[in-house]
């Protein structure tokens, strides 16, 4: 019966109010006071039933909540015969949770959208080498795929065959068509405007960039923050104190309908919601915007951030880095450069990527007893000689000899702002490649607006050399800049910021970025860096787009504005309705609720102003 009853919430509403209405008419134009009366006892009778049967739900849990209070009131009215108000204030309540229910979902839209996106079914490449629609949960990796004109991407994969325009909107919050053919990376929840993919599937269900995103906003919209914890518990409190209240106001004035007044007045329901909402909703906004705020707790220290240290490579570069210059040592550059290319070739690091590319066709040989140096190199075994690649800290860790031919080499190519990678055989410098990577375009305009965002400081950590970090850090305007910087050194340097006081944000988006992603206040990911990167992170900008940075801060800026807006509003609106009730003559049950949900509304409202938040230029 309990469950029947809730379920007709919105009938009994539509009921009550017309029965309101039959009372009106029969009282003021009919003059049949008999019938009026009937028609609010019933309004009272059906609206009180929802209402009290979730009083008394909260009760059986210890939690005095709102509807506890209202049921008072109302039963209250009812026995000194006020039918009016007590048909009335559960009207308003009961169409209040309505406005409010219906209100506060438009703030979930965003993962409404997201979800509506995801792709069911997917063309499978079968045995007998035919495509059939298939289930996608019935895809798996390594499965050949088929995408056709105006379908959706079913999974994360890699083009096998054909061309396209995909509009990737869903991933990266822009419509820009980006051009896909063998070889490209493409994305779940995308979706082929123009030609016909085949797609190896590389990562599938939950696991593709679009169901993180799906998992990471729904996560982010249940959490709460301390705020709302600390208003949660406020209420637990809060909503009591008003019951012994109304309890002692009529102990002492022996008027119960001031008392039942104060029951309804003393709600505490805008306070409640009004906090939730503005994350709800600012975390929806920045879904869409392929910014992903993992949680409310992110918001509260973002908001408030004094330092912001970037990464270089790949950050602030846009980590597609070209050897501009190659210095060869010894006899057998050909057979030098072959050894090389076979253990850079087992690393993704944009370095190596690049330096890779840059010796071209050669003969790979096998590698072995691989060890990453993190934020130094690599080492390893080919053709039974120790191969060490990686800058110079590693160089003198390995204990490779550095003449001053080689010396003077690093001198120069550092001068001109190359990173730097070198490459040993066998205790013995082999070569020195100097690799440019080129500041990514607008970011200048972007750090500006950071800037204007109130952060204090903007500084560039990298494990690259000393000059080409500060040759980054003067185009760029940033605060200080420091080369050189190995994993452990980031972490020490974001420490002992935070031992001052200072709340820090790092940028990265590799492996070696890992430990300071977690460190910082606030980690905030680059979408297309390493998985390792986005799991330890606080935010995650999608498409690896810096410009989200400044949508970002201004965002959880915004959002910690709108809801100190909410609680002023909440509380501002309780203490005028309980002092409005001790000293003027026109307030009661019915005005009351009447503000009190109008209160509640006012706040959703707000809150979803966040919803179309952008950043003024």
């Amino acid at each position: 019966m309990q469950k029947f009853i809730l379920g007709q919430k919105k009938t009994i509403t539509i009921i009550s109010a017309i029965l309101i209405v039959l009372s009106f008419s029969a009282h003021f134009l009919f003059d049949q006071e008999r019938i009026a009366e009937l028609a609010l006892i019933i309004a009272s009778i059906l609206g009180v039933a929802p209402i009290a049967i979730q009083a008394f739900q909260a009760l059986r849990v210890r939690v005095v909540s709102i509807d506890v209070l209202v049921t008072i009131a109302v039963i209250g009215a009812f026995l000194i015969k006020n039918y009016e108000e007590s048909a009335i204030v559960t009207f308003l309540f009961l169409f209040g949770a309505y406005l409010e229910l219906r209100t506060l979902n438009k703030t979930r839209e965003a993962i409404k959208q997201l979800i509506e996106m995801a792709p069911e079914s997917a063309f499978k490449q079968m045995e007998n080498g035919e495509f059939e629609e298939v289930d996608i949960d019935d895809v798996e990796v390594g499965d050949i795929l088929q995408v056709r004109t105006g379908a959706k991407v079913p999974v994360d994969g890699e083009v096998i065959f054909g061309t396209g325009y995909i509009n990737e909107a869903s991933i990266t919050g822009e419509s820009e068509l980006s051009t896909k053919e063998v070889r490209s990376e493409v994305f779940a929840g995308t979706i082929l405007e123009n030609g016909t993919l085949h797609i190896e599937a590389l990562k599938v269900g939950e696991d593709t960039t679009f169901g993180k995103i799906i998992e990471l906003v729904e996560e982010a919209q249940d959490s709460k923050s301390e705020a709302e914890r600390f208003i949660d518990r406020f209420s637990q409190y809060y909503t009591p104190a008003v019951l012994v209240l109304s309890l002692i106001v009529w102990f002492v004035s022996k008027d119960v309908e001031l008392a039942i007044t104060i029951l309804v007045l003393g709600c505490p329901g805008a306070l409640v919601i009004g906090v939730p909402v503005s994350h709800v909703a600012g975390i929806g906004n920045g879904a869409r915007h392929g910014v992903l705020l993992k949680g409310s707790e992110v918001i509260s220290d973002f908001s408030q951030l004094d330092t912001m240290i970037f990464d270089k490579t790949g950050t602030l570069t846009i980590g597609n880095p070209q050897v501009g210059d190659t210095i060869l040592y010894g006899d057998n550059s050909k057979d030098d450069l072959a050894i090389i290319a076979s253990v850079e070739k087992e690393s993704d690091h944009p370095l190596a990527k690049a330096i890779v590319e840059h010796i071209g066709e050669t003969t790979y040989h096998p590698v072995s007893d691989t060890e990453v140096a993190m934020g130094g190199g690599i080492v390893s075994e080919v053709l039974n000689q120790k191969v060490v690649i990686g800058n110079q800290a590693l160089m003198t860790q390995e204990n490779i000899i550095l003449d001053e031919n080689i010396l003077r080499d690093i001198s120069n190519l550092e001068s001109q702002g190359n990173s730097l990678v070198l490459g040993a055989i066998d205790g013995k410098v082999r070569a020195l490649f100097g690799i440019k990577d080129q500041i990514r375009p607008h970011i200048k305009e972007d750090l500006e607006k950071i800037k204007k965002l109130g952060v204090k400081n903007l500084v560039v950590l990298s494990g690259d050399n000393q000059a080409t970090v500060d040759l980054v850090a003067q185009e760029l305007g940033l605060t200080h800049a420091y080369g050189h910087m190995l994993p452990q050194d980031k972490a020490n340097y974001i420490k002992e910021l935070q031992s001052k006081g200072e709340i820090v944000a790092f940028v990265g988006d590799g492996v070696n970025d890992s430990p300071s992603l977690a460190i910082a206040d606030i980690g905030i990911a680059m979408g297309s860096g390493t998985d390792v990167a986005i799991e330890t992170s606080d935010v995650v900008l999608m498409n690896s787009d810096f410009k989200r940075l400044p949508h970002a801060l201004g965002l959880v800026k915004s959002i910690t504005s709108n809801m100190k807006q909410n609680i002023v509003i909440a509380v501002g609106v309780v203490i005028v309705l309980l002092l409005s009730v001790f000293f003027s003559d026109w307030m009661n049950m019915s005005i009351g609720m009447l503000v009190h949900e109008g209160s509640i509304l006012v706040v959703i409202l707000n809150g979803m102003r966040l919803l179309s938040y952008r950043l003024k230029n």
